[in-house]
């Protein structure tokens, strides 16, 4: 009789993201590659890669889950048994491996959010959406604007005597800025530390403003790979920022936990991936709502459909 395992989807805007757990919370299979555009097919290429580092003799996949901004859809295609927002998922994944932690700091793609949790718990949160300065996808234009690879910006600015003071509250302030500090000669070792320090500061004077700061503190997210800017955080924060080594996974581990916890099984299947998704926006005009109701099909036949607000936009499953 095969073990039983548990799958995870975290499928952001940027990016997205895959695992498998078994019960001891050992990664199966793990994988994260770029959404582009396109969350059917980055959900098709994940299950794809997953399935090659699968031991599919050993373990069942009984159960599965879905998190990050098209996690309604996702969970769509794979039949996913939980469905949660990314605070739950990172919640819940952070404090099943480090059960002490008090902060969580997170910094992805396009958004970043802080989660303060009291005994396993999160009891406070707040994101940033609106705005991209200081994310993963501003620290990449301003790699691409330097000539410098963005995955080396950590080792550059570790190596700079200074920090070029750099205003990065606002996208286009901070490329004027850093455009000026290049104009005037300054070494592209400590622009590149400003624009790290930047960051970590524009988060704790943006998303973390008001909220408590408790160590012990994890970093995650793609920017918790940034040396510069965790170096940062230390220095601001004046404590020591923890950041795992699969931090950048950990919205699809927490979803794999909660997919694990809930009661149904369901023996999922890699043919998924084989088979046609396609969504079509049907808009509803049978009431004042007007409703904007989004409807999937696989392989031409509904599966699901959501966003009607009364029963008159109800889409009905075939």
């Amino acid at each position: 009789m095969r073990k039983k395992a548990y799958l995870g989807i975290d499928i952001g805007s940027i990016s997205t993201k895959g695992v498998i757990i078994n019960d001891e919370n050992e990664f199966l299979a793990e994988c994260y590659l770029w959404t582009e555009g396109n969350p059917t097919q980055a959900t098709k290429n994940v299950l794809s890669e997953l399935k090659r580092q699968f031991d599919s003799e050993t373990y069942q996949i009984t159960a599965s889950g879905t998190t990050g901004s098209a996690r309604k859809l996702v969970g769509s295609m794979i039949g996913a048994q939980v469905i949660k927002n990314e605070i739950t998922a990172h919640a819940v994944g952070t404090t099943t491996l480090h059960p002490d932690v008090r902060t969580i700091l997170e910094i992805g793609g396009q958004d970043s959010k802080i989660i303060c949790v009291e005994n396993g718990v999160a009891v406070d949160y707040a994101m940033n959406t609106l705005c991209a300065a200081g994310t993963g996808a501003f620290l990449s234009s301003q790699a691409h604007r330097l000539g410098v690879e963005v995955e080396e910006f950590g080792k550059i600015a570790l190596k700079a005597e200074k920090a070029a003071p750099i205003a990065a509250r606002c996208t286009v302030f901070a490329e004027s800025d850093l455009v000026h500090k290049l104009q005037v000669g300054c070494p592209k070792e400590e622009i590149i530390a400003g624009l790290c320090k930047a960051v970590a500061g524009n988060y704790l004077n943006n998303v973390a403003k008001g909220k408590k700061i408790t160590a012990p503190v994890v970093f995650q997210g793609g920017v918790s790979k940034n040396e510069g800017v965790v170096r940062m955080f230390e220095e601001e924060l004046g404590m020591s920022v923890l950041v795992d080594e699969r931090g950048h996974l950990m919205g699809a581990f927490g979803i794999a936990v909660l997919a694990r916890e809930q009661q149904t099984e369901r023996e999922f299947s890699f043919d998924v991936a084989e088979m046609e998704f396609r969504t079509r926006e049907v808009s509803c005009g049978k009431c004042a709502n007007h409703c904007e109701i989004i409807c999937v099909y696989r392989d031409g036949e509904l599966i699901d459909a959501w966003g009607n607000r009364c029963d008159n936009g109800a889409v009905a499953q075939r």
